[in-house]
């Protein structure tokens, strides 16, 4: 049986992107549903237009590229954003087809995980990425240096993420940011 890789690829059971350069080259059916835009839009667009700011764009994409360089291959569990405005926890997953050019090509697949992990507080954009790195278990010297800040400014996002979250320590701040 020939398999049509066309339809395969708009079929999907998860969003699947095809970029160049952080620019949507082609994007299946379930990436326009999870972020309620159409195709005609999405193509040729930055990546930025799903993301809730451009400084989480610019963040991520600095912080993906040596990865991408030394394996190939990037995930996480970050906060995008719908064309409608409302942000959800996204798990995204991505191969550069280049390792020495991470972001020349590459194709994502975006899974919303927003059923069983909802966004309630309104959060900053250096706080959702501390609570997605407090998500992934790490520790505040690891955030730092993930995101190129002390480990005491970390601790200062996590204070705030406790206070928001009405969060009495780090193990119930990361159980309330599962539950939403």
């Amino acid at each position: 049986m020939d398999v049509d890789y066309r339809i395969a690829f708009d079929l999907a059971p998860v969003g699947l992107i095809l970029s160049r350069n952080r620019v949507i080259v082609d994007c299946n059916r379930h990436v326009c549903e999870m972020f309620g835009v159409s195709r005609e839009l999405l193509a040729g667009a930055s990546f930025q237009v799903l993301y809730p700011s451009a400084i989480e764009f610019e963040r991520t994409g600095s912080r993906i590229a040596p990865i991408l360089n030394r394996s190939g291959t990037y995930a996480d569990d970050r906060i995008m954003k719908r064309a409608n405005g409302e942000t959800f926890w996204c798990h995204v997953t991505g191969r550069a087809l280049n390792p020495s050019a991470p972001h020349e090509a590459g194709i994502w697949s975006f899974e919303d995980l927003s059923s069983h992990r909802p966004v309630k507080a309104d959060l900053t954009a250096r706080e959702r990425e501390v609570a997605a790195h407090l998500l992934d278990g790490l520790t505040s010297k690891e955030i730092g240096k993930a995101l190129c800040i002390s480990h005491r400014t970390v601790e200062i996002y996590r204070a705030r993420l406790m206070r928001k979250y009405k969060a009495s320590n780090t193990g119930d701040l990361v159980h309330r940011l599962m539950a939403g």
